[in-house]
């Protein structure tokens, strides 16, 4: 809890209001924007594909190229992320409304990359590779629920300072 100077708690606020001017100016939300849903569907569909393999042992291809799909968006998601970071805080990774989010995403980013690695230089059987994948994925799901929880906390603590200038409480 961050102390506000009269002594009283309150929430963090996720932007300062001139990040906020930033974040709404920066084309980079945008990006963000139809990226995370764009990984996500994504995500889903190579579930699916993953998991057909492990039952079916067939699609290996399909899965693999779908495994592949995620881990460049992801990629993409992550440098574009950092110059949005950058344009709206100062800084390319680790600014403190993100931190544990950034953190967290460098071990998604790391499971995945160990995917990528284990394919090239064939360290793992088709299984193994399917079952890593799945853990990356179990990884990106931890790290997508800390960005949405961030953003529906910031949400509501935006509406309640809202309501709250308006003379109305909560």
């Amino acid at each position: 809890m961050q102390k506000m100077s009269a002594g009283k708690e309150r929430s963090p606020q996720l932007y300062t209001p001139d990040q906020k001017i930033r974040r709404d100016k920066s084309v980079w939300t945008m990006v963000q924007a139809v990226l995370a849903p764009l990984q996500f569907l994504v995500c889903f569909i190579s579930i699916g594909f993953v998991l057909n393999y492990l039952i079916n042992g067939t699609g290996y291809q399909i899965a693999t190229i779908s495994i592949i799909s995620k881990t460049v968006i992801l990629y993409l998601i992550m440098v574009t992320g950092a110059i949005w970071e950058k344009e709206v805080f100062g800084q390319y990774l680790f600014a403190s409304a993100f931190f544990w989010e950034d953190i967290v995403s460098f071990f998604v980013i790391a499971i995945h990359t160990a995917y990528l690695l284990a394919l090239i230089l064939n360290l793992l059987s088709a299984e193994q590779l399917m079952w890593l994948a799945l853990v990356a994925y179990s990884a990106y799901f931890i790290n997508a629920l800390q960005f949405l929880i961030k953003f529906k906390l910031a949400r509501i603590h935006s509406k309640n300072v809202e309501q709250m200038g308006k003379g109305i409480t909560i």
